[in-house]
């Protein structure tokens, strides 16, 4: 492994699993990183919060904001995603900004979010 692929895979770990790697090395090499761990800890925490708080959300609400150009795709577009009836999907697509799944996985979120987009929706994931 070279150093950047080593500097990567430490990028994308979370906190915890930075603080159980430390402690494994300090017992594999005899050492403490008590002094330099204050000092290392905060840049690798700073840059591993944000991917933290990604990887520990699992739902995801898929909020349709604008509806664009085709209006009646988009339509069934939700219907397709929501299994909604035709009066629930337009009330959702007239309502814009609206949510049109709650708590779903991220997977479930994405593929929503594409279909929608391919409508000419505008589309975000929280």
């Amino acid at each position: 492994m070279t150093k950047e692929e080593i500097i990567a895979a430490i990028e994308q770990m979370t906190v915890l699993e930075l603080a159980e790697l430390v402690k494994a090395l300090e017992e594999k090499f005899g050492v403490s990183a008590a002094p330099m761990a204050m000092a290392a800890a905060v840049p690798v925490a700073a840059a591993a919060a944000p991917a933290e708080e990604v990887e520990e959300q699992t739902e995801f609400n898929v909020i349709l904001k604008e509806v664009g150009d085709k209006k009646i795709q988009v339509i069934k577009a939700v219907r397709q995603i929501t299994n909604l009836g035709l009066k629930e999907a337009k009330e959702v697509v007239d309502g814009a900004p609206s949510t049109v799944l709650e708590a779903v996985s991220r997977e479930v979120a994405e593929d929503a979010k594409a279909k929608l987009e391919a409508e000419g929706a505008v589309v975000e994931i929280k």
